[in-house]
């Protein structure tokens, strides 16, 4: 039987997406690599541990004779790459890490996938690769106009996706997801620090003025927008993935506040963020022509979040 490779799918949004492919395909051959840095947990893999369909190896994306051994030996046919260096503020510290994850990590799988002669890839990118936008939405045809050392090796790993296509034929698409939210994700991420926070009995620091727009995706939706791009989305394109759910940074910390019974007290200002960008928006006419529609309204989701995290405070100090 033919098998899928997923790549960073001890994270966050990738654990979730092997629970709903399973769940999808309970007999399908599912393979995850995962480097296992702090922000990858085998915890986040625990529902699919004795599943006798799943193979785990811990591993670097980068590292293509790996990559190349494990597609041969399962029979990999398709691959989701999820693997990436994810954090602004991270970044902004110390980009090479993005860089040599996000651009160099992405070059090797492509060779890998290449060599190996992979017949579906999948790319998960970002909607900061779009930079700041004005006003509007941006289309799969937008401009790429990264403005942080992370959104930039997303948008490198991008056209370096884009130039096996037009140079080799390689058989890739992209995805461009907006902020992704949900259980397990990692508490450097706004929505489950600021839940510690308020957990903690602490004040939460909101960035400059918090007027910086953001549009909101259940992860669950977003996995499932993934996979139906991987069995329906059309070879060589670009498909955006968003909820559909804009509002701004302190409009979102005001709805976490009340999710707590506090109040605008419990905000502190912090200086802002090196080139954070303003707003991000992307048109999602593609997917949905496609087939594909976010399925969770966004305050039940978010109230659902909280509600994981509140059940779940020890996962929150040893995530």
């Amino acid at each position: 039987m033919d098998a899928i490779l997923v790549t960073g799918a001890a994270g966050f949004i990738g654990s979730h997406f092997v629970e709903l492919y399973l769940a999808k395909h309970p007999f399908a051959v599912v393979v995850t690599l995962d480097k296992l840095t702090y922000a990858g947990k085998l915890t986040n893999l625990a529902s699919v541990k004795n599943n006798p369909n799943h193979f785990f190896y811990e591993g670097d994306i980068g590292d293509e004779p790996l990559v190349c051994e494990i597609i041969r030996k399962h029979k990999v046919t398709k691959i989701v790459n999820f693997a990436a260096d994810t954090h602004v503020d991270n970044s902004i510290k110390r980009p090479h890490v993005s860089f040599e994850t996000n651009i160099m990590g992405t070059q090797a799988l492509l060779d890998a996938a290449r060599a190996c002669g992979i017949k579906r890839f999948v790319h998960i990118s970002t909607d900061e690769v779009y930079g700041s936008l004005a006003t509007g939405d941006a289309t799969e045809d937008f401009p790429l106009l990264p403005n942080s050392p992370y959104s930039a090796s997303k948008a490198g790993a991008d056209l370096l996706v884009r130039s096996y296509v037009q140079t080799y034929r390689f058989p890739a698409i992209i995805t461009r997801s907006s902020n992704n939210f949900g259980p397990r994700q990692y508490p450097e991420k706004v929505i489950p620090l600021f839940i510690r926070r308020l957990l903690d009995g602490k004040k939460v620091p909101v960035y400059g003025t918090g007027k910086n727009v953001r549009d909101w995706l259940y992860v669950e939706d977003n996995c499932a927008g993934i996979m139906h791009v991987l069995e329906h989305g059309t070879l060589g394109e670009i498909y955006n993935i968003g909820g559909g759910n804009m509002i701004t940074n302190l409009e979102l910390t005001r709805k976490l506040l009340a999710q707590f019974e506090r109040d605008d007290s419990s905000i502190e200002f912090v200086t802002d963020r090196p080139a954070h960008d303003q707003r991000y928006s992307v048109d999602c006419s593609k997917i949905k022509m496609l087939g594909w529609m976010p399925q969770h309204a966004f305050s039940s989701a978010l109230a659902r979040t909280v509600q994981w995290y509140k059940s779940h405070a020890d996962w929150l100090v040893n995530p």
